[in-house]
Formats: C-alpha cells, sequence, structure tokens
C-alpha cells in the first residue's frame, strides 16, 4: 500500500541554518520539528529528507562527516519519537570543486531527483505528499512531481518569500514554522 510522504529540507527547514553546517555537534533543531513531525507520522506520512550539500563539492566536509551529521539529526528526533523514513542528499555542484562532485545532475534541488528516488525506494502515493522547505528550489523540485509546496519562514524562508512575491511568482503556503506548514498538511488531508 502506497503511502504519503512530506519530503523536507534539511538546513533553516528542520535544524537551525549553518552556512555548510560541517560539524554534527553544531546541528540544533528548530523550535517545534520534533514534534510536528511526530504529528506527520503518527498520522501516516513518511518523514524523507531531500538537502543539497555542496559543501562536499566544495571540500569543506566529506560524506563521512555528512553521515555523521545526519545520524546526529536522526538522534536528536529520536527523544519526540521520530524515526526518519529517508534522508537523500545532493553532494554535487556544477561549478565547483572535482569530479565527481563537480557535475551536473538530477539530485541537486531545483530538480526533482532526490524526490524521485525515495518515491521509488518508499513506494511514496505523491498525490497525496507534500514538500516542505525554507527555498523556492525546495519547492520548485516538489512541484516538478505535481506536489503542493509549503515555505516555511524559518531559515531563509521570509527573504525567499519577500523575493518570490517582488518576483511575481508568489510561493502558494507561506507559514511561520514546521509547526504551522504540519499543521496545514494534517488540515488539508482531513
Amino acid at each position: 500500500m502506497r503511502r504519503p510522504a512530506v519530503f523536507l529540507d534539511r538546513d533553516g527547514t528542520l535544524n537551525v541554518e549553518v552556512d555548510y553546517l560541517a560539524d554534527p555537534h553544531e546541528l540544533v533543531l528548530l523550535p517545534g520539528v520534533g514534534e510536528a513531525l511526530a504529528e506527520l507520522q503518527r498520522a501516516g506520512y513518511l518523514l524523507v529528507v531531500v538537502t543539497n550539500q555542496s559543501g562536499v563539492a566544495r571540500g569543506l566536509f566529506d560524506e563521512a562527516t555528512l553521515r555523521e551529521i545526519h545520524a546526529a539529526l536522526a538522534r536528536a528526533l529520536t527523544t519526540f519519537g521520530v524515526v526518519l523514513d529517508h534522508v537523500g542528499y545532493c553532494p554535487h555542484h556544477p561549478e565547483i570543486g572535482e569530479p565527481p562532485y563537480r557535475a551536473l545532475c538530477d539530485c541537486r534541488k531545483p530538480l526533482p531527483g532526490l524526490l524521485r528516488v525515495a518515491t521509488q525506494e518508499l513506494a511514496i502515493d505523491l498525490d497525496r505528499s507534500w514538500v516542505v522547505g525554507d527555498s523556492a528550489r525546495d519547492l520548485q523540485a516538489g512541484a516538478a512531481l505535481g506536489l503542493p509546496g509549503i515555505l516555511v519562514f524559518t531559515g531563509k524562508g521570509r527573504l525567499e518569500a519577500q523575493r518570490l512575491t517582488a518576483a511575481g511568482h508568489p510561493a502558494q503556503h507561506c507559514v511561520a514554522d514546521m509547526t504551522a506548514a504540519a499543521a496545514l498538511i494534517l488540515e488539508t488531508a482531513r
């Protein structure tokens, strides 16, 4: 049976935005994130993290460190009874670094490659799924698969909302944080 998912950006959406977070000990969940994800999980949503991590291509950290950061995220969420169903990341950058990390790929958001991989691996019901993030590229990756998107004002989200509105392309859903995003998803599902 196919289940819906919430595709979640990481930095600025789940954890405090840090330029190129390279130390697992610096990962700090944003307020309310654990509780919000627990509500979504109890409601039957798969929780899928999809994150661009060009710090690998830039040589700021390696993939082993990135896995440690994601393990720290998973540990922080277990306090709330939350288990992430999938964590996907793009280590590439199209112009910076050395191959294989300097590459044009389909996994770097706004392209939907990370979402497609998770959808296939987890048999996700895209008709009932959402994407949540703090940037236009998060929402664009979801839109490429027909997903409604929620722009959170945490991280760079508030500035991104202003930029999108000024460009004549306002985000369909803008909310304060992950708590409000979960509430919107759950209310819409009723």
